[in-house]
């Protein structure tokens, strides 16, 4: 009987969620030319991974790149020779492309939004240069459950990141293929394949809610083990006659 490895175990378990969102949710088509966004975090690192492994199974057909955008006014340090090597290597060409924002132009907005807005656009641009049909993120199970959680708790509105959202303005669609992933697997997947850390040093990190939502999702386990599949299916099952009407 074959023995596997710890390796072995845990890329089996992120790979099979993995495929299981890219096929349920539809998200790559015969001929698409997906661009990933490689920050050099391990959920970017492992997603391109993911789908260059997959652009070689016979069907559909589909070709990746990947680009590093640099914030030009963020410390973030990045190895761009060990993110470029980590693509090659994997048969993806890699791209480098600077942009930066400017806290002035917009002061309603916080920081951590005008930096990833200006990101996004960057992305778009690339995308549109390279002749790119999609633009693959790498946000992760954990990442949609805390976005719904913080649009419910800072919004007052129901919705998160969905796994394919068509920018019909920009005339492209933004896949999260590692939506049925979890974070932990993630985590573990960058331990074995020995993932390279950045060094990130944003002076806005500290004006994020998004930790303390990790919190929120955790104490939502320990009271539910299912807490997370709960929510997910409760974003597909909306029971309107039992909720507000809506008045103007």
């Amino acid at each position: 009987m074959a023995q596997f490895t710890e390796e072995d175990k845990i890329m089996r378990r992120v790979e099979q969620r993995f495929n299981k969102g890219v096929v349920k949710y539809r998200l790559i088509e015969y001929g698409d030319k997906i661009l990933v966004g490689l920050s050099g975090g391990k959920d970017s690192l492992a997603l391109l991974e993911l789908l260059a492994k997959r652009s070689r199974i016979l069907k559909p057909r589909f070709t990746v790149m990947a680009v590093h955008i640099g914030m030009t006014n963020i410390p973030y340090q990045s190895d761009l020779e060990y993110l470029k090597n980590y693509a090659e290597g994997l048969g993806v060409p890699f791209v480098y492309f600077e942009t930066s924002f400017d806290l002035s132009t917009d002061t309603r907005k916080s920081p951590c939004f005008l930096c990833s807005w200006n990101r996004r656009k960057a992305l778009f641009t690339v995308a549109k240069e390279h002749g790119c049909t999609k633009i693959a993120l790498g946000h992760h199970m954990d990442d949609i459950l805390e976005t719904l959680l913080m649009n419910i708790t800072f919004q007052g509105a129901f919705g998160t990141m969905p796994p394919r959202l068509v920018m019909r303005k920009f005339d492209m669609t933004i896949i999260r293929p590692m939506c049925l992933v979890h974070e932990s697997d993630l985590s573990d997947m960058a331990r074995v394949r020995g993932y390279r850390r950045q060094i990130k040093n944003c002076p806005y990190e500290s004006q994020s809610n998004r930790s303390d939502m990790k919190e929120v999702l955790k104490s939502l386990e320990k009271l539910n083990p299912e807490a997370r599949y709960s929510l997910w299916g409760s974003m597909t099952n909306i029971q309107e006659d039992l909720l507000p009407d809506k008045i103007d």
